[in-house]
């Protein structure tokens, strides 16, 4: 004769594992046992089961495990001075999802994830998952070791997690994920390179740079992307000398000397958003060496030689808190100050940002190009990057098309945030069309937008 509730007993794992963070009654109903002979028949599951919130909040789960390893994941935060500490430990959940408790204080939290409930990746990690050109890079050198495919857009949330649990120790923000990452950050510290001098510095990009080409990673300028690499250089009075190094071909053909005009327009243009009112740029330089441009960006969430600050992308933050099919930033910038989220003083900054980008033809700013810092559970507008005038960038092909300049004119309430953008872009097609390091060319097609772009100001 069976014993009773052995079937409940037999059954509780399968019923629980088809989905996360049930509760007692729920889970209990399921079975067709009181609650008081579920909370006996739980502990038989030993490590495998989880469960989180208080009193009535208390979910369970069941744990899977990621490459035949059912222990949590650690999750480390770098802080300004280059210390990690200790933030949680991420568990896999069945079927799918998992659970990391955000600390409210210091992350904005949905109120669907307050008691750590998430039903993919938390989104502080989203950010950290390699992508773009260094991505693949990464991807094609790893991938048989990672057991991941050599397409990153392929992985799934348990490859991100591998790669990251692996080799993820240098992402973006101060988070790593697990112990063998944050053993080779540590290992790093114990026999760390030395930053480059500004003496060699061309030569070592210029070396930096036929690595990255060899690599034969494809998603170059040829496709709309620059390549581009990491690197440590010594600079007198920086933050840090961790960087990131885009770079341009090395002939003088018509599409390799757009990209390299773009790299210096990109260059200028940051330093035109740092003269704007509640705006900061990402600090920048041009170095050319060897025949190749590179425009070197200093990290804004390093300090010093180790220490790291946290960092989301308006991407990751919309759909975490928004949800919203929008890309336009002033609009998601101004629901996040209805949330209760972001400054309004912010929002007035991304606007700015948005029409300067408008008026100097910037036409790449998706909502992964502009970030966020979140900070005692709100977030703060983060240094600009990425604000370049690729509307005039080469075709896939090759092919340098022309193209028509038309600047956007603002409906009322924007002429404020307008005005002042405008200021910044004249400015920047000024200095462009008087800049040595651009072609003939662009330099006139620059002295051309000025021109209209004075005339169009006139009107506003």
């Amino acid at each position: 004769m069976r014993p009773v509730n052995q079937l409940a007993r037999d059954q509780l794992a399968t019923v629980l594992g088809r989905r996360a963070a049930v509760s007692a009654p729920e889970l209990a109903a399921q079975l067709g046992v009181s609650k008081a002979t579920l909370h006996r028949l739980l502990p038989a599951l030993g490590a495998q089961l989880l469960s989180a919130g208080a009193a009535r909040r208390t979910r369970y789960a069941l744990r899977r495990p990621l490459r035949g390893r059912l222990a949590d994941l650690p999750l480390y935060a770098v802080d300004a001075e280059g210390r990690a500490h200790s933030l949680g430990a991420l568990a896999l959940l069945a079927p799918q999802g998992c659970h990391l408790r955000l600390d409210p204080a210091n992350w904005p939290v949905p109120a669907e994830a307050s008691d750590g409930w998430w039903d993919g990746l938390p989104y502080p990690l989203l950010d950290l998952r390699p992508q773009g050109y260094m991505g693949r890079q990464l991807a094609r050198a790893q991938h048989q070791a990672l057991g991941v495919s050599a397409n990153p857009d392929e992985w799934r949330d348990d490859d991100v997690l591998q790669v990251l649990s692996q080799v993820g120790q240098d992402g973006s923000g101060h988070l790593i994920l697990g112990d063998v990452a944050c053993g080779h950050w540590l290992a790093a510290q114990a026999a760390p390179a030395e930053p480059v001098p500004a003496a060699t510095l061309g030569a070592h990009y210029l070396a930096l740079a036929e690595q990255a080409v060899a690599a034969g990673v494809p998603g170059s300028s040829a496709a709309g992307e620059f390549p581009k690499f990491a690197a440590l250089r010594a600079l007198a009075g920086s933050a840090t000398p961790q960087v990131l190094v885009k770079f341009s071909g090395a002939d003088d053909s018509p599409p390799v000397r757009r990209w390299a005009d773009l790299l210096v327009c990109e260059h200028l243009a940051l330093q035109a958003v740092a003269r704007l009112p509640g705006l900061q740029a990402a600090p920048s330089r041009i170095v050319q060496h060897g025949g190749r441009t590179f425009l070197e960006v200093e990290r804004f969430d390093r300090h010093g030689r180790w220490g790291r600050s946290p960092l989301l992308s308006l991407a990751t933050v919309n759909a975490a808190l928004l949800g919203d099919a929008s890309t336009d930033w002033p609009h998601l910038a101004q629901r996040l100050v209805t949330g209760g989220w972001l400054a309004p003083a912010d929002q007035a900054a991304v606007a700015m940002l948005w029409w300067f980008g408008r008026l100097i033809a910037s036409s790449d700013m998706h909502t992964g190009n502009l970030s966020l810092r979140p900070v005692a559970g709100r977030l703060q507008l983060a240094p600009a990057y990425d604000m370049l005038p690729m509307r005039y960038a080469p075709l896939p092909g090759g092919e340098v098309p022309a193209r028509d300049y038309a600047p956007p004119l603002p409906l009322p309430a924007q002429r404020p945030a307008w005005l002042a953008a405008c200021d910044a872009a004249l400015a920047f097609w000024a200095e462009a069309a008087q800049d040595g390091r651009i072609g003939t060319a662009f330099r006139a097609q620059c002295a051309d937008n000025l021109r209209r772009l004075r005339q169009l100001a006139e009107r506003v």
